[in-house]
């Protein structure tokens, strides 16, 4: 039975979609069967899979107003074209500006919060880990999303605005836990762009262990150029190259996870 987890923070700019694109790809690497689910129009974390989002014949905008199923609308990460033939894949259920379209669709329909739980309902037997590429604003699509996950992982900077977005962040899954999803939790924040060069990021950082204590990863992510060039090579930075400190930091973070997920 799959694990769905959300990547989510309600400011923008915070590393969602390299964080969950990584993950994905790490999470493969470590022998697990993974679904990365792109809810974004913008389609950032398909085309990062390898997935062109302009070619997609079925989508997660599909899946949602319920014209296809997972099973049909799911498409392997491709980079092979990259020489990464023999990189473990993931599956995507992908997004373009389709999906933007959504929004508005999904107000007429019955159990408009839980058309994604629906859906993912008929394939959990088919993979160990679900994670879902939520927008950064509280909108019907990252509704969808919460109301069908687990729990939430929070990538965030140590700086000073990312806590104030944390704040609104917690208060969203409180209510969401309350009235929709009573499965919902934090599992973890995940510090991302990290430079311990910086003594306010240091200070953010023990400000968060001291608060959230074992909510916070041990993996840290650092800023990292080489996670930066690779969505331009539609790859993730594990497989783009998987040497870079940033790659290896996602790949310590996709097995800590793993062993975490263990004890949900």
């Amino acid at each position: 039975m799959a694990k769905i987890f959300c990547v989510a923070n309600q400011k923008g700019g915070v590393g969602k979609t390299t964080t969950t694109i990584n993950l994905a790809a790490g999470m493969a690497a470590v022998g697990q069967r993974v679904l990365l689910i792109d809810l974004d129009p913008q389609g950032n974390a398909t085309m990062g899979s390898g997935v062109d989002k302009r070619q997609l014949d079925l989508g997660i905008y599909d899946v949602l107003l319920g014209e296809a199923s997972v099973r049909q609308a799911a498409v392997p990460s491709q980079w092979s074209d990259a020489g990464k033939k023999d990189h473990p894949i993931y599956h995507v259920l992908g997004a373009n500006r389709e999906l933007a379209g959504a929004e508005v669709e999904l107000v007429n329909l019955p159990q408009r919060e839980k058309r994604l739980k629906q859906a993912l309902s008929l394939v959990l037997d088919s993979y160990d880990f679900v994670l879902i590429d939520c927008p950064p604003s509280l909108s019907m699509l990252t509704l969808n999303g919460l109301c069908a996950a687990n729990g939430v992982i929070v990538p965030m900077q140590c700086e000073y605005f990312a806590l104030e977005g944390l704040t609104d962040l917690v208060n969203t899954i409180k209510q969401v836990h309350a009235k929709l999803n009573p499965d919902l939790r934090i599992i973890g924040l995940l510090r991302v762009m990290f430079d311990p060069r910086i003594t306010l990021q240091q200070q953010v950082s023990e400000q968060l262990k001291a608060h959230f204590g074992d909510k916070v990863f041990n993996a840290v992510i650092p800023r990292n150029v080489r996670l930066a060039e690779s969505p331009s090579f539609g790859m993730p930075g594990v497989v783009f190259d998987p040497s870079a400190r940033g790659s290896l930091a996602y790949l310590d973070f996709a097995r800590e996870l793993v062993s975490r997920a263990q004890t949900l």
